[in-house]
């Protein structure tokens, strides 16, 4: 892997983090390196060293998509066949930095969710930010058309949150709360407001926000106006077919316009981050 912009590392924002060396060459960066190239920024009301984000605090919230290069989102209904090894490792870091994970109900469904892992890479830096072992998945669902018997529910290290509007169909809601899911309101009747969702999360002390899709849920949030980065995997294939773009949602008035923050290259994979201005 070699990083191609900025060709100089950010300063580090992790605290007693080592200073990371130039990594133009390419080489296999440590998870150390991936961490800091992927650090959240410091965000209002975040405080540092063992202390947990202040009530109120404003969320950042990241999306993690991989794409082909004709704009395929995924390949026969799955991401997978458009990731790497590379991506794999970027996926896991920012897991691995992330209080918690936003998903739609129908990625769950597709991609096979389990409950995320404590990873000892990351063990020393999330508690030196008062993280937990480990992100929640926060499953996003107005529905709640879910099997709660899956380990992502019944068996996860950190309680899986289910997001659903307030009058969400009481069977479900008892069946999430019988999993040992944990129900927030983030929406009015039965839907979710996605400009509620990094909301509601920020008053749980979860900042360190990621979203890995699908594609309807990060077009909600994108249209709520509530996407603060987008990490965008560009993998060096041809799809074709009909298979929906990484953000795939209601239009809106103006485009949001984007900086580019960062570009890493590995096997033809470019790795790209990009923050709202």
């Amino acid at each position: 892997m070699r990083r191609l912009f900025p060709l100089a590392p950010p300063a580090s924002r992790a605290p007693a983090a080592p200073a990371e060396p130039p990594v133009t060459e390419d080489r296999t960066w440590s998870l150390d390196e991936l961490a800091e190239a992927y650090a959240y920024p410091e965000t209002p009301g975040t405080a540092t060293g063992a202390e947990r984000p202040a009530p109120g605090a404003h969320a950042w919230l990241r999306a993690n998509m991989v794409s082909s290069l004709d704009g395929a989102a995924h390949h026969d209904g799955r991401s997978q066949p458009l990731s790497s090894d590379a991506d794999m490792r970027i996926f896991g870091t920012l897991r691995g930095l992330a209080d918690a994970v936003v998903v739609g109900a129908e990625t769950v469904r597709k991609e096979g969710y389990r409950p995320a892992r404590a990873r000892e890479a990351f063990a020393a830096r999330r508690a030196a930010l008062g993280q937990g072992p480990a992100p929640a998945i926060a499953v996003v669902s107005a529905g709640l058309d879910l099997d709660f018997s899956l380990p992502l529910f019944t068996e996860p290290l950190v309680p899986t949150l289910v997001l659903t509007g307030e009058d969400a169909p009481e069977d479900r809601l008892a069946a999430a709360r019988a999993a040992g899911a944990e129900v927030v309101t983030a929406g009015e009747g039965r839907r979710v407001d996605p400009a509620r969702v990094p909301e509601v999360l920020a008053e749980r002390g979860l900042t360190r926000l990621l979203t890995e899709g699908g594609p309807r849920l990060l077009g909600q949030f994108v249209a709520a106006g509530v996407l603060d980065e987008l990490c965008l995997s560009l993998a060096p294939l041809l799809t074709s077919g009909s298979a929906p773009r990484v953000v795939n949602g209601p239009s809106i008035a103006v485009p949001e316009r984007f900086v580019l923050a960062a570009v890493l290259e590995e096997s033809g994979f470019l790795f790209t981050r990009y923050h709202r201005i």
